[in-house]
């Protein structure tokens, strides 16, 4: 028996796979698309900002720009007054060129190059400063006010991390910080950890308070921390995804290929969102009797926070045409237009789990469940979308749609490359106008 991990149920993309639209899409652009929903982001952004309130924490949500390249979520970040979390040039480009101000620009990544440092100074946006060598750089830049800055703290419970300050580092670079108050303003901390657990990011947001408490004395302003994202995306049902972790073995995928459980995205979670952070600031820091957000309160420390998935949680699916299908004894190959560079999770050893709709414009009431994996239009026998037999309810045909659910976030745009000369899908953007769906083209400023 095939094993299943169907998406959650969900109205509005439901609404879109019974209706001819994706169809219609995919006929005018004669390939795979990507199609988002702008009002998904901004009620997954609404829920952080009420959790922040709900605590009576004074914080800001930037989005992290990383996780989807669309230009409607920045869009959405400035008509709500939302920050945008910038990691590259490029990025900080596409904030600032669709209105998003200078001042709710954070910018992360480690090693900044140059011309990044200077527009980010320019522009008043608040820079995470990874190591001592980029804190002289930013000393040195010539601009003619104070460079807004974050000192990034190593996790030291993550030993194996390449980002951050180390304690010594840190005392050093709060020593240069009070030295030179004329060219640097340094506003609090930061941190960004792997995983989903609760307690380390609450523990780690407890010390960061503590060391702003320490930075004032030096008289550094010290006013705010950010703990980045980390806030998990709930794609399907408890049930399906535990029988799926105990069940799964080599005979559910194409040419016997065996994963780790441990390398796939836990695509059930109980505590997703804005309840994770509901979480995370409920929870008490190690070797403290009070939750961080009494403490953070207590303190007068901002909290910033920098999600990326969570705010991208249902706000986009990736379709792809049947192109054709061979049988296998016992299964078949379902080729599509497209290539797996367009599921992201390939890049990390894994796939993307959450089964794709089938969709027809001709359905038949007679059809027998078959079992396929899907591949891409590649002459690589690597490039598949889907290792695992997926149970379809039938057997594909060309021209029929597989829509994979819920890939805004991380999925659909961060490996994709034009191989082959195959063009990159198009980005459709979907709302609600007037009773009716309307759709549009994303859009980039233009340079």
């Amino acid at each position: 028996m095939a094993l299943t991990l169907p998406a959650h149920p969900d109205p509005l993309h439901d609404g879109l796979a019974a209706g001819d639209l994706l169809h219609d899409l995919s006929h005018a652009f004669g390939g795979p698309f990507h199609f988002v929903l702008p009002e998904r982001f901004d009620a997954n952004l609404a829920a952080f900002r009420a959790a922040l309130d709900e605590a009576e924490v004074e914080g800001t949500v930037h989005f992290a720009k990383k996780a989807n390249k669309a230009a409607a979520f920045v869009e959405r970040c400035a008509h709500a007054g939302a920050g945008v979390d910038v990691a590259s040039h490029g990025e900080l480009r596409e904030a600032l060129g669709h209105g998003v101000r200078g001042e709710d620009i954070v910018v992360t990544g480690p090693a900044k190059a140059e011309p990044l440092l200077r527009v980010a100074a320019l522009q008043g946006a608040l820079i995470a400063v990874d190591s001592l060598d980029e804190l002289s750089r930013v000393l040195h830049l010539d601009v003619p006010r104070p460079v807004r800055i974050l000192l990034r703290r190593f996790p030291p419970t993550r030993t194996g991390s390449r980002f951050g300050l180390t304690d010594d580092q840190l005392d050093t670079a709060l020593q240069r910080c009070a030295a030179a108050k004329e060219r640097v303003r340094m506003e609090g901390f930061s941190f960004h950890l792997s995983g989903y657990d609760v307690q380390p990011r609450t523990d780690l947001a407890g010390e960061l308070v503590e060391l702003c408490l320490k930075a004032r004395l030096l008289g550094l302003q010290a006013d705010r921390i950010s703990i980045g994202g980390g806030f998990a995306v709930d794609y399907v049902p408890a049930e399906a995804w535990h029988t799926f972790l105990a069940e799964q073995g080599p005979d559910d995928y194409h040419a016997r290929k065996s994963f780790s459980t441990s390398d796939f995205y836990p695509y059930h979670s109980p505590v997703a969102g804005a309840d994770a952070l509901r979480a995370v600031l409920a929870a008490r820091p190690h070797g403290t009797g009070a939750p961080l957000a009494r403490r953070l309160r207590e303190a007068g420390v901002m909290l910033l926070l920098e999600p990326g998935r969570a705010l991208l949680a249902g706000a986009g699916s990736s379709v792809f045409a049947v192109q054709g299908v061979k049988d296998r004894p016992g299964y078949g190959i379902v080729t599509v237009d497209g290539s797996s560079l367009s599921l992201s999770e390939q890049w990390f050893n894994s796939e993307y789990l959450p089964d794709p709709l089938l969709l027809t414009a001709h359905p038949d009431q007679d059809a027998a469940e078959y079992r396929a994996c899907v591949g891409g239009a590649s002459c690589l026998d690597s490039d598949l979308l889907t290792w695992r037999k997926i149970a379809f309810p039938r057997r594909p045909r060309v021209g029929d749609l597989l829509v994979y659910p819920n890939t805004a976030g991380y999925q659909m745009d961060s490996n994709e490359s034009p191989f082959h000369d195959l063009p990159l899908p198009a980005k459709v953007v979907i709302h609600h106008e007037n009773g009716r769906l309307r759709w549009r083209l994303d859009r980039r400023p233009a340079l």
